[in-house]
Formats: C-alpha cells, structure tokens, sequence
C-alpha cells in the first residue's frame, strides 16, 4: 500500500511516455527550480489526473469494494480483516495515504487553477475546477469535514476544517462559475492536449463532465437539503445543460509495471497474495439471481462467499477478476446516465427517466463488451411505478456499473438512498434476497455498518484544528 505515491509518479512518466514521444516538457529546466508559476500547465495536468486516480483507485477503491459487498476478505489471507470486520482504526493507510495523496494531488490542481485564472486560460481554468470538485467531492464525503479554503497553502501549516455544506456551497460556486467562462477566448497557443489523459483538451466533453459532476453534487444532497437539491437539478437541466455521453476515464493503461490500472497494480502485481478479494455472495448472488452474464467478467467463478467470513469460509470462493488495462472512472457514461435517470425522478416528473435509465444499463454491460439490451425488457426492466421502486432500480442497476473500481461511489450512494437495502437475515439464510448487504460474519460493530472514514492520525498530530473524531459507524451528513 505504501508504494502508491511512487506508483502514481511512475504512472505519469509511463503514460506520458506511451501517449507520445513529442511533448512540451523543458528538459533543460529542473522541475525542482522552477516556481509554481513556471510550471507549465500541460506538464502538471496529467500529474494531477493520474494523481486522482493513484488515491482513488486503491485507497477509497478498496474499502468502497468491501463496503458495497462487491467483494470479501479471503479465507486463506488476512490483508483486509480489518475492512471486512470493520475494526479500522485511524492509522490505517487508507485514511492516512489516502488523505495525503488525494491532498498532493489537489496541490497541483489548485496550482493549474492559479495560473489558468491569472493568465486567462479559461480551458486550464474548467478543466482544474472539475478536477478541484472530484477530488473534494470525495474527501468530504467520507471524511465529512475536511479542510477546503485554507488547504494547499503552505503558509498555513494547520488549515482549518471546513463543513460538508460549506464545500458543497464552494465546489458549487466553482463549478459554475468556470462553467460561465469564455472557453473560446484562452490562449491558442497554450491549449490541453494529449498530456489530458481524459479528453486530449476536448473541453465539449469537459463541459459535460463538469456539467455531470454539478449534477452529481446536487443530488447527493437530496436528503440533507432537498430544496437545494431540487433549485440546483431543475436550473442546470432547465437550462439546456449537456452531460455525459461518454466516459470521463483515464484509458490509456498498459499491462506493464507500474503503468497499468491502480487497483489491479495494487491487488495483483505489488501484494505478495494476489487473491485477497474474493467474490461476495452479495454481489454474486444477485448476478446469478438474474442471469446476468457480467458473472464472469466479476469473478473466476460461481463460488461465493458470505460477506466477512473469513474465519470459516471457504478457500475455494471465487476471486475476484481485474484487468491490468481497464479504465479509470471518473465519471462513467453509465453513472451520467443513471444521475439524469435520478434527477427526472426525484424533481423533473419522471419525463425522460426510463430512456436515461435503459441507456444507463447499456452503458454498464459495454464496459464489459456485453450486450444489456435485452435485459432492459427483462430482468432489470424499468419499473415504471412509483418514485421510490425507480429509484431503487436506479441505484441498484448503479452499484453494479461500479464494479470493479469505483465502489467508494456506491458505498456513499448507498449511505445516501438506502440501496442495495439492508437484509434482516444472514447471508445463507434461505430467506435471503440476493442483492441486498448483510452485516460482516465477523463484525466488531454491534451490527452496525461503517459509514465513513476516521479522520487520519497524521493529520490529527500535525494539525490541531481536525474535529474530534467521529465514530466509523456514525452517519454521514448526506446519509438517508
């Protein structure tokens, strides 16, 4: 877990270097001399992308995959007994690498935002406040309160922390405001490029990401301050506003050291035991319930294994498949699918809802290079029936897209809406519904379930301002 910083480096040399030979990069100028008003934007990007997904596809991509049940602790290992009993304690790296690499990359991000703003380079500018909104996005939903306007400043050696409201107002308010800039009047001679994993400086597809991203920030907030989230949905969807129609992903991964997919470098090519995850009977049973033929892009078989029984379990259950070339997932086409799903639900009438959501099921099984049209008008139809059964298939047609690498997304979906539901049974109860999470085997929690992050011992010792800390079971702020 340690290697991640270095990793994500690497992985920036690596893909900058399979992207193309011919790029901007002064290589008479030492990095380490220049200012951060000298350092050009096109070398700091990708640094900035690849930098995100280092820190979220292991350190948020792992414990999110646990919680959301797509997989367990193996029987024979104990690398992650203490994610599947729910026993973490703040010194964790997930909490601790976790925080500080999402952090340094955020250093970057802010500092292209600068010197896009004082330059006028609106495309810099969007592209940096989408990334700046990702990356808090997510540090304030697990962490909850995490320091936002005084982070990254290194005058301020203890930021205070700011609350989860108050940087949803902020990375509002940037967004847009970015949103509103004149693209058309940046620099031509300094435009994102191929060093823009995501896009290659398309900035109509960064619009859009920004766009989805907004979107996704209004919803989050449909339990906590629903009259927000309802004025903030109907404005941007009222006012024309394009989303996502492909995915905002990084896909340029090779099957090569330290340049392939983070979260398969991480569980396959670094750790001594390659077969950790193993398939959850949660996930695996609602595959199997419905036939679903991702089954086998999921796990190397049909052998599951109830969630955190990793005392008594067996050491024949399924492991769990990644590929060393699949893409990272900022947002997914499926995802930007099945937000605008939500969205006409919850606050536009339901008007347009059952084409978002088949278009966003589709979208999941072409991740895999599977056809899910016929699953549209079977298994995983439409309900078409009240606000609540659509959103339920929403959300649960959601958690599955998320699989493999993005399950700290439907960890904090599922805090949010309640779905998949909570069994009242154990797992190998013959009353068991397939799909739904059912407490760890072997949890320490009293039955219940984590729901956040612990802020980490690092940060508590260096910075006197971090709030006392919250219990790993205590609900979120946006929680249903």
């Amino acid at each position: 877990m340690k290697k991640t910083f270095l990793y994500s480096i690497m992985l920036f040399t690596g893909l900058l270097l399979y992207t193309s030979c011919d790029n901007e990069l002064d290589i008479n100028s030492d990095p380490d001399l220049l200012t951060p008003e000298q350092i050009p934007m096109a070398s700091e990007l990708p640094t900035s992308e690849t930098g995100i997904a280092a820190a979220a596809g292991t350190y948020f991509a792992i414990p999110g995959g646990f919680w959301s049940q797509f997989w367990t602790q193996s029987a024979v290992a104990n690398q992650y007994v203490t994610v599947d009993d729910y026993s973490l304690t703040n010194t964790h790296a997930f909490f601790n690498s976790g925080w500080s690499q999402m952090y340094d990359a955020l250093t970057d991000i802010r500092n292209i935002k600068a010197n896009a703003e004082a330059d006028g380079n609106w495309n810099y500018y969007l592209i940096a406040s989408t990334l700046e909104a990702y990356s808090f996005q997510l540090l304030a939903d697990y962490f909850e309160s995490v320091p936002y306007s005084q982070a990254n400043d290194p005058s301020i050696l203890t930021p205070e922390f700011e609350s989860s409201e108050e940087i949803y107002n902020l990375m509002a308010s940037s967004l847009n405001s970015a949103l509103a800039k004149d693209l058309s009047s940046s620099p031509a001679d300094d435009v994102p490029g191929e060093t823009d994993f995501l896009f290659s400086g398309d900035m109509e597809q960064w619009t859009r990401f920004a766009n989805t991203l907004l979107l996704r920030i209004y919803l989050r907030q449909s339990n906590a301050r629903p009259t927000v989230a309802e004025a903030g949905v109907q404005s941007l969807i009222n006012s024309g506003a394009l989303f996502l129609d492909e995915s905002a992903a990084i896909t340029q991964f090779v099957d090569e050291a330290s340049r392939s997919n983070p979260l398969y470098e991480n569980e396959k090519r670094q750790l001594n035991v390659g077969t950790n995850l193993r398939a959850s009977n949660t996930m695996g049973s609602f595959l199997v319930d419905n036939s679903d033929p991702r089954l086998a892009n999921f796990y190397d078989g049909t052998t599951f294994q109830i969630q955190g029984d990793f005392e008594d379990g067996s050491s024949d259950a399924s492991v769990v498949v990644l590929e060393a070339t699949a893409p990272f997932y900022f947002i997914s086409k499926a995802e930007s699918k099945f937000l605008q799903a939500e969205a006409r639900v919850r606050y536009m009438g339901g008007t347009g809802a059952k084409e978002l959501y088949d278009e966003g099921v589709i979208a999941a099984f072409e991740q895999f290079e599977l056809d899910g049209t016929s699953f549209v008008s079977g298994s995983y139809a439409y309900p078409d029936g009240s606000d609540e059964e659509n959103i339920k298939a929403i959300i649960t047609q959601k958690w599955v897209s998320f699989f493999p690498g993005n399950g700290f997304e439907s960890f904090i979906e599922q805090n949010r809406t309640g779905y998949p539901a909570i069994s009242s049974v154990d797992g190998d109860d013959l009353s068991y519904v397939p799909g739904e999470l059912t407490y760890s085997v072997e949890g320490t929690t009293g039955g219940l379930f984590p729901r956040r992050f612990l802020f980490p011992l690092d940060e508590t010792q260096r910075n006197t301002n971090t709030p006392s800390q919250i219990a790993i079971t205590e609900k979120t702020w946006y929680a249903n």
